[in-house]
């Protein structure tokens, strides 16, 4: 009989809220990562899939100190990251280059990048 250890991961966030609930600070964690305590960030995404009831689920955090040109950069980047991460998931290039493309097409016009044509 082999007995195998299973790894486990956690990831933690901590939010610092005002009165109001609103985040002042955010800052992050995860056990496997390569730095030691929390990291402080200005945003993040969660998305999560409920197979059960076939529907994403998801939370959206931003501090009150992150300006409009970090959250179009964070946009632009997080959409490039969906189109790789797709690609790797269903090996469909096709469905990729399109959020690819509309990633280029959301940058250029939030001016995150420059047109490179």
């Amino acid at each position: 009989m082999s007995s195998s250890k299973k790894h486990h991961a956690d990831i933690n966030i901590h939010l610092e809220l005002d009165n109001d609930k609103l985040p002042e600070k955010i800052s992050w964690r995860a056990s496997d990562s390569q730095f030691d305590g929390f990291k402080e960030c200005k945003a993040f995404l969660l998305s999560i899939f409920d197979a059960g009831d076939l529907n994403t689920l998801r939370v959206d955090i931003w501090s009150k100190e992150m300006r409009m040109d970090e959250m179009n950069r964070f946009f632009y980047q997080s959409f490039v990251s969906m189109a790789d991460t797709y690609q790797r998931a269903t090996n469909n290039e096709s469905g990729a280059n399109d959020i690819r493309e509309f990633a280029k097409s959301f940058g250029l016009e939030q001016k995150v990048i420059a047109n490179q044509d």
